[in-house]
């Protein structure tokens, strides 16, 4: 039986994690960069939803060479955006903004296309458009912010986050990059709370937990980065990052064999992914040095469903002051590793 498998006992997890099985609050993200590309602290961005409302006219048959009707411009940028092809998309919505400049939708998918196709000060100008058109446009609030985050602009990013809670109170998102903003600035308590508010509102938002995980494991508490890591990592195996994260928290608590195996679920995930390479080769041949006694990730996992039941049950209490607490930069431990953000 693998070292995955072996049992640890609640007792001995770390101290820091017994106290933490006794409050209420908290979640963050993880990368040792600011960037919002795929790393220990980003998280997914949702791909087109709305389409725009004109119907959709005939192609003009006389003139082969005129822009398509704005409705078909949309679509042909929708459809450029879903298969990747991120610069086509952000043409295709450049034009259509000019035919129907009154939409915001066709500005936030302009956004989204530049932002992917490796342009975030376009992005942001994108974004900024469709909020003037519509301030309380959720989605440009949100990911604008996001834009900020990867420029390293997080005090801009939390502003409109909390625009965005304005308009959504129990947005989970919201408050899952509030955690990455606090975390950026330094403020690692309040980064705590706002993940653990994520995490209450959806106790399934896996990059809420991993990046919770992520933040015990900067402040040097691997041993309470394993509950959740080892959650996140349980609703989303085939997520490199998340095994990566996983196997940093494990060679840092001395279960070497179990950090081999997460490496290699990365490498299997993607051959391609680096840092889990360089960890796969860190820990072969490494005898265990276990911290925290026998290893049962799985019960860990259920250690951490009941710190989460826990917080869902506080959910009620106020929010405001610990998402606006700037909280106390010395308290932020950044450990630069190979770990990806």
């Amino acid at each position: 039986m693998t070292a995955r498998h072996a049992r640890l006992s609640l007792a001995a997890v770390s101290p820091l994690l017994l106290i933490a099985l006794s409050c209420k609050g908290g979640e963050a993200t993880r990368t040792t960069t600011a960037a919002a590309t795929v790393s220990r602290h980003a998280d997914a961005v949702a791909p087109a939803e709305v389409a725009p409302t004109e119907s959709r006219s005939p192609a003009p048959t006389a003139a082969p060479a005129a822009a398509p009707e704005p409705a078909a411009a949309y679509s042909d940028a929708e459809a450029a955006f879903t298969a990747g092809r991120f610069s086509e998309a952000a043409e295709g919505f450049e034009s259509y903004t000019k035919a129907r400049p009154e939409n915001p939708w066709g500005f936030y998918m302009l956004g989204l296309s530049t932002w992917k196709a490796g342009n975030p000060g376009e992005a942001l100008q994108a974004f900024d458009q469709a909020l003037a058109l519509d301030p309380h446009h959720t989605k440009s609030l949100l990911n604008s912010s996001r834009v900020l985050l990867e420029l390293a602009r997080p005090a801009e990013a939390l502003d409109r986050l909390h625009a965005a809670l304005a308009v959504d109170p129990e947005s989970g998102v919201a408050y899952r990059l509030i955690g990455r903003a606090q975390a950026q600035l330094g403020a690692v308590d309040s980064a705590e709370a706002a993940y653990r508010r994520a995490i209450a509102l959806d106790e399934r938002d896996a990059w809420a937990i991993n990046n919770l995980g992520v933040l015990y494991l900067d402040r040097g508490r691997a041993g309470d980065a394993l509950p959740p890591l080892a959650r996140a990592v349980q609703l989303r195996g085939n997520a490199p990052v998340f095994q990566n994260n996983l196997g940093q928290a494990l060679e840092r608590s001395g279960y070497f064999g179990a950090a081999r195996e997460a490496y290699e679920a990365a490498l299997a995930a993607d051959s391609s992914y680096p840092k889990a390479a360089v960890g796969l080769e860190r820990v072969t041949g490494r005898e265990d040095q276990p911290s925290f006694g026998p290893l049962d990730l799985d019960a860990l996992a259920l250690t951490f469903e009941g710190q989460v039941q826990e917080w869902r049950d506080a959910v009620g209490t106020d929010t405001e002051g610990m998402a606006r607490d700037d909280g106390s930069p010395q308290d932020s431990v950044q450990i630069q590793d190979s770990v990806p953000q």
